[in-house]
Parts: C-alpha cells; sequence; structure tokens
C-alpha cells in the first residue's frame, strides 16, 4: 500500500503525488460512492490516501485519511449536494476586484464565513490596482478599512505589473495556500508572477460581460519553487454556504462574535431581538452596515440578496 497526497482531481482520475516527488495516476475504489460521502467529489484536492499500485502502473485509492480541514461550497450542479474545494490547507488566498469585474462584499463574506467554520485563516488580496480610477480607488480604501478593522490580513496587488508580488510570496512561502476567486480577478497571472516556473494559462477579460474566461477546469496543487504549495481552484461565481446552522452563523463573522455576550438574550439571533449589542452597534456606526446586510442575506439563505450589484 502506498501513501501520497491528491495534487489534481479531474472527477474520474485522480494525481497522487508520493514522498518522493513522483505522481501516479489513481482511480477510485466503487465503495467510495457509496459511504454516505454527500459531496459530489468524495475525494479532493489536498487529500492524503493511500492506494494500491495495479499491473498497468495506475493506482486504486482504498483509503482517505482523516482531513485536518476543508473548504466546501455548494454543489453548481446539484445544489443540496457539496462540493470540497480542497482539504488541509493552511490558510486560503481570496483575490478581489474592484472592477472587471467586480467582486461583491456578498461573495467575500461568504467565503469568509466557510473558512471560519473550519478555521482556516484568509487574506484579501486586491488585485488589479493599476486600473482603478479615483471612484474606484475610494471603493478599495472603504473596503480594506472595513475587512482590517474585522481583523483580516488585505494585501494590494498588480499582477500585471508586480506590484506587492513579494509580499504574497512571503505570505505563501513554506504553506499549503488555497487561492481562489471569481474568474477573470487575475489568479493565473498573480501565481505566474508569484512563481515563474509555473506558467499556467491565464485568459482575457470579456469585453461584452466583464467576466474572465475559465481557464482552470479542475481545483490542482502546485509546489512553490521557494517552499510551500498552491491549490488553484476554477473561477466561482458564487458561493453557496453549506453545513452552518443559523444560531451558529454569527460566531462566523469576528465582529459578531466580540459583541454577542454583551445582548439581553443568550440565543440571540440579532435579527430584532430587544438590547441585542449587534443591531446596536450597527445603529451607531460601529460595525458596517455591509457586512450586517450579508449575515442577514445569509441567515435568510437569500444568495440573490449577497450578490446583487447594490455598490459597496
Amino acid at each position: 500500500m502506498e501513501k501520497g497526497l491528491v495534487i489534481r482531481s479531474t472527477g474520474s482520475w485522480y494525481e497522487v503525488r508520493l514522498t518522493d516527488g513522483t505522481v501516479s495516476q489513481c482511480r477510485i475504489q466503487g465503495k467510495f460512492r457509496i459511504q454516505g460521502i454527500k459531496s459530489t467529489n468524495p475525494i479532493a484536492v489536498g487529500d492524503w490516501v493511500d492506494f494500491n499500485k495495479e499491473e498497468d502502473g495506475t493506482g486504486v485509492i482504498r483509503a482517505i485519511h482523516d482531513r485536518r480541514n476543508y473548504i466546501i461550497r455548494k454543489s453548481v450542479n446539484l445544489s443540496k449536494r457539496s462540493h470540497i474545494i480542497a482539504s488541509n490547507i493552511d490558510q486560503a488566498i481570496l483575490i478581489i476586484t474592484i472592477d472587471s469585474p467586480r467582486t461583491s462584499t456578498g461573495f467575500i463574506d461568504r467565503f469568509l464565513v466557510s473558512a471560519e467554520a473550519y478555521r482556516i485563516p484568509v487574506a484579501l488580496v486586491f488585485n488589479k490596482i493599476d486600473l482603478l480610477d479615483v471612484k474606484s480607488k475610494e471603493q478599495l480604501v472603504k473596503l480594506i478599512k472595513t475587512y482590517r478593522e474585522v481583523g483580516y490580513e488585505t494585501y494590494e496587488v498588480s499582477a500585471l505589473n508586480r506590484t506587492g508580488v513579494a509580499a504574497i510570496k512571503n505570505l505563501m512561502k513554506d504553506k499549503v495556500s488555497l487561492v481562489s476567486g471569481h474568474s477573470g480577478v487575475g489568479k493565473s497571472t498573480l501565481i505566474n508572477a508569484v512563481d515563474v516556473n509555473l506558467e499556467l494559462k491565464t485568459g482575457e477579460i470579456s469585453e461584452a460581460h466583464y467576466k474572465g474566461k475559465h481557464t482552470t477546469t479542475f481545483a490542482e496543487m502546485f509546489e512553490l519553487n521557494f517552499g510551500g504549495f498552491i491549490v488553484d481552484t476554477p473561477g466561482i461565481k458564487g458561493f453557496g454556504i453549506v453545513d452552518i446552522e443559523k444560531k451558529e452563523l454569527g460566531h462566523y463573522f469576528p465582529e459578531i462574535r466580540a459583541l454577542m455576550g454583551d445582548c439581553k438574550f443568550n440565543n440571540c439571533q440579532h435579527l430584532k431581538e430587544p438590547k441585542c449589542a449587534v443591531i446596536q452597534a450597527v445603529e451607531n456606526g460601529k460595525l458596517p452596515v455591509e457586512r450586517y446586510t450579508n449575515y442577514l442575506a445569509i441567515y435568510e439563505d437569500n444568495e440573490e440578496e449577497t450578490y446583487r450589484d447594490k455598490g459597496y
């Protein structure tokens, strides 16, 4: 029996990297699909697995090791099921753009909530800062202020001009980093700037829709030449929350979590309850309205509300 790390998944085949750096093409043992795993992908990039080598040189995965953590979202095709984006990661890096395409705060907050639920640190990387006009720069400043005050690390970069790339390299060094974001935000360009050896495909922006062309089809893990690994993911259009109970949601907003003890009721959901410290903080301008609005939208499971283009 061999042990290895899943570095790529194409749906039916998995590339598994052994400790000596060699890669085996493996398929899954049938019983995995009936073990009550509700995700569309029972094995994800980042999983450690045990497999047997076959005579033709391929492998059959027999067992999966316990996951330390994972990032999960609703499956695009089957809303009642989930899709594990990657597992066993040290941090997530969310690439955000103010324009071309615009990343909504609803998308950002859904991603952050999912990461918080599995105790995965997130760094917010604002890309394409070289393209911003005066109004967009004001929006950038406002967003950075909001998320820094909450406690998230933020970075400003231009992957094209290599502005801020050194800081991202330092952030990724010797860690397993999931890199995510909408199509067109420049994920592949940034990854290539961080490590020129990778040469990932990049796609132009469609002028008609300001959306990026999909250049990554499946999540894939790459070793960085300066130490560490990155997991490149397909561009995500939406981020549906799964496996989080409504009563727990406030715990995954750090600024709401900090105020919970001051609410009158122990089971306060911060909706319309009297003497709610969270609602008072919103009214007093001490808690960002956008974050609270997104909390309500996630609580009500209203994806459309958080993605509606209503500015920042």
